[in-house]
């Protein structure tokens, strides 16, 4: 009985299937975090700012439509865990072809892949933004006026470019996830 365990412990199977529940736990909970923190920085800019930006208006779209995007990379991360849970499963019938695990995992890739698209085009918008408010400023001046302090770039300007930054991280993570397993199920195997 033990031979038999040992013996399925390391087939490729139960490899790939152990991978694809750590990979995916990993995945789910950095997505999970960053996308959260993300979300309440966003939250803290909507809340905390008062000067209207055309640029940093369309970023915060973006940023959204990303973090929107964010919320299927998560979901995916949490479909590989059970994949790997069905992967090991008693009966044959339960356990995905690999075809099927496969295309969830390039359904992953393109999630987190769009989702970075949409969260960067809006890093650009609204870093783009700041510069123009930056520079619209003058330089040297010693008096502020309440016209020009609003302006000037404000610490809550820098928060939701954090944001941006968390939300990108939080895709990559789902990209290499995704490319980790796909590298795994692909993998050789070594003949003995």
């Amino acid at each position: 009985m033990t031979d038999r365990s040992d013996t399925q412990s390391s087939s490729p199977r139960w490899v790939i299937a152990k991978a694809f529940r750590l990979v995916g736990w990993i995945s789910f909970w950095t997505q999970l975090v960053l996308g959260v923190v993300a979300g309440a920085l966003f939250l803290a800019f909507r809340i905390g700012s008062q000067a209207s930006n055309p640029g940093t208006g369309l970023g915060i779209f973006f940023a959204a439509l990303g973090l929107l995007t964010l919320g299927g990379g998560i979901f995916l991360a949490f479909r590989y865990t059970k994949i790997g849970k069905q992967l090991v499963s008693s009966n044959p019938q339960n356990r995905p072809r690999k075809m099927q695990a496969v295309q969830v995992l390039r359904l992953g890739l393109i999630v987190n892949l769009v989702g970075m698209l949409l969260t960067l085009l809006g890093a650009q918008a609204i870093s783009g933004s700041l510069l123009l408010k930056a520079w619209s400023v003058p330089q040297g001046v010693v008096g502020v006026s309440s016209e020009q302090l609003s302006r000037l770039v404000q610490p809550i300007d820098v928060v939701v470019v954090q944001a941006n930054i968390n939300a990108v991280t939080a895709h990559f993570a789902g990209v290499v996830g995704s490319l980790w397993l796909l590298n795994s199920i692909h993998k050789p195997e070594k003949s003995g």
